[in-house]
């Protein structure tokens, strides 16, 4: 009688500790979390050293990328194709932009076959500090560097633009950027390499607004700020220095134009290389595989 009652004791006491203990993990567990507020971010994007989290630092830090590392035979042998490198001229590290002349694609598009990518953005998932709406001015700064040697065609090499952001109705006039830092070779007589700002017109052509020799930015580091004022009464203005001696290579504005794209939710800078390889990279004979060096991206709005 007397074990039996020991026994029954011992089993309320066993009971009544694993009761307790489950009350208290319940408890300790986390609570479903509802719609967490906009991560602040101060618009910079600087190379901190750690390449093999590059990708993430430039999510954290409210940009988003498009990088072709598993384009054909990068499916199986796997690329990263922005990393951080110390760069002998800047003395710290920077972000390198990796082009490959007879892999790389355009996001993985099967359909697409005349173009490649590799580029930073902001875009729909963005801070709203990073997105242009209209009314807001933003300055853009940044720097570059493209290699001696870089080659151009006489189509298209895209190093920068500010495009809009679609809709969620995908109704919105976004086809065509509204301004475009890119480098072409001149066709005819003309020869050489040129620097252009090109800026399309909404519905209507593309003008080059200011264009200069590439060769003072060969092998050169070079400093662009960028000042935009969106909305159908905007206003636009861009200088490119050098930065070892100061020269300015570039200038334009500041002047009043048509800064807005119908139906558009906002519009974002993109930075990287995109550029033409012709149909079936029928071109691509004619380029070869490139690093393009960035750093120090800023946005901010005024």
């Amino acid at each position: 009688m007397r074990k039996g009652i020991l026994f029954l004791a011992l089993f309320a006491f066993i009971a009544c500790s694993n009761s307790s203990s489950e009350v208290i993990d319940e408890k300790e567990q986390p609570k479903p979390e509802g719609p967490k507020p906009e991560q602040p971010v101060d618009g910079t994007l600087t190379a901190d050293g750690n390449s093999a989290k590059t990708y993430d630092l430039i999510k954290r830090s409210g940009y988003n990328h498009e990088a072709p590392d598993s384009s054909c035979e990068h499916k199986t042998e796997h690329f990263q194709h922005i990393q951080q490198v110390h760069d002998n001229q800047l003395n710290k590290y920077v972000f390198a932009f990796f082009i490959h002349a007879e892999i790389d694609d355009d996001r993985g598009l099967t359909n697409i076959t005349d173009r490649q990518r590799n580029e930073i953005k902001t875009d729909n998932k963005s801070p709203k500090s990073l997105v242009g709406q209209k009314g807001e001015t933003m300055v853009f700064r940044w720097k570059f560097c493209l290699p001696a040697g870089f080659q151009t065609t006489t189509k298209f090499s895209h190093l920068h633009q500010l495009k809009g952001i679609d809709n969620s109705s995908g109704t919105a006039d976004v086809s065509s950027p509204l301004i475009t830092l890119t480098a072409y070779s001149n066709s005819g007589s003309k020869g050489g390499q040129q620097l252009r700002v090109r800026y399309d017109k909404r519905g209507g052509s593309t003008t080059t607004l200011a264009s200069t020799d590439l060769a003072g930015f060969l092998g050169n580091w070079v400093e662009v700020e960028e000042k935009a004022c969106f909305g159908e009464n905007g206003s636009y203005e861009v200088v490119i220095t050098r930065i070892k001696d100061g020269k300015v290579l570039l200038k334009f504005g500041p002047e009043k134009m048509d800064m807005w794209r119908t139906d558009c939710t906002g519009l974002r800078p993109k930075w990287g290389i995109y550029r033409y390889l012709g149909e079936n990279r029928s071109w691509q004979d004619q380029l070869r595989d490139e690093e393009i060096r960035f750093a120090d991206f800023s946005i901010k709005k005024l």
